[in-house]
């Protein structure tokens, strides 16, 4: 395992104790909206602090973009830096419903090198090293085999806090439900792009997601064979938050599939 992706690993576990403790006592946590239908807890903030706190011990000249402290370091400048979501479905942790991840990211130079999404409920690590691959704590990962789009169970996120483009993101969602095996929900876009470099979804698309949502499990895709890119079939997706994820196949006939529904913002 590469160095920094064991500091990585090293940081989610010790995240993950922190999410599972506070899992056990969700009735005495302190909770507060940051907006509309966007929570945070103390449980987020000291999972973030020992991220940070762990991997700014091994690399203290790295920066550091994390979900609820912002940027640190020299940013603009960093050859390195980490990217973090301490606890990625908030909302599911807060109702007790066990899908939810840390998720780490580390962007060599703007290009992603290590991934790292743990799935603390069940104790699973998903890991990935820019060409070493990606894993599912010893297995190593390929995306699904799956051909037909009818044939494909594909993941999605709701919109939940921006409401812009719910009328676009409806008539996807109408398609999708017509041409696919199946369209799923969990809550949590980290996992979700794990799922699917694992082969459990066969695809994914969301509209508006934040870099440290989907930094680790976009390389985890990429790793495990599959593909992907904006709803253009660029690679604007870290910048602009609109993603479609999946195998080759699946990936291209998604793409089709959201095409016809794409306003110009989303293009």
């Amino acid at each position: 395992m590469h160095p920094m992706l064991n500091t990585a690993v090293k940081a989610a576990r010790s995240a993950g104790k922190i999410i599972v403790h506070g899992s056990q006592n969700l009735d005495r946590l302190t909770v507060t909206a940051k907006r509309e239908n966007d929570f945070v807890s103390e449980i987020d903030q000291k999972a973030e602090k020992i991220i940070i706190q762990t991997l700014l011990d091994a690399y203290p000249t790295h920066a550091i973009l994390a979900e609820e402290s912002g940027a640190s370091g020299s940013t603009g400048e960093a050859e390195y830096q980490w990217v973090i979501d301490p606890l990625d479905g908030t909302t599911n942790f807060l109702h007790g419903f066990p899908q939810y991840a840390v998720s780490i990211a580390l962007a060599h130079n703007g290009v992603l090198s290590q991934a790292v999404i743990y799935d603390s409920a069940r104790n699973d690590l998903y890991t990935a090293s820019r060409g070493g691959g990606a894993f599912l704590n010893d297995r190593r990962l390929r995306v699904s085999k799956r051909k037909q789009l009818d044939d494909a169970l594909i993941g999605t996120g709701f919109p939940y806090r921006d409401f812009t483009h719910l009328d676009a993101y409806m008539a996807m969602l109408r398609d999708m439900l017509q041409k696919t095996a199946g369209v799923r929900r969990p809550g949590s876009a980290a996992l979700d792009l794990a799922y699917t470099a694992a082969g459990r979804l066969d695809g994914f698309w969301e509209i508006g997601l934040s870099k440290w949502d989907i930094a680790a499990g976009c390389l985890m895709i990429q790793e495990s064979g599959g593909l992907v890119s904006d709803f253009s079939g660029n690679e604007n997706y870290l910048e602009s938050g609109n993603i479609v994820a999946g195998s080759p196949r699946v990936f291209n006939q998604l793409l089709q599939t959201l095409a016809p529904h794409l306003t110009d913002a989303l293009k």
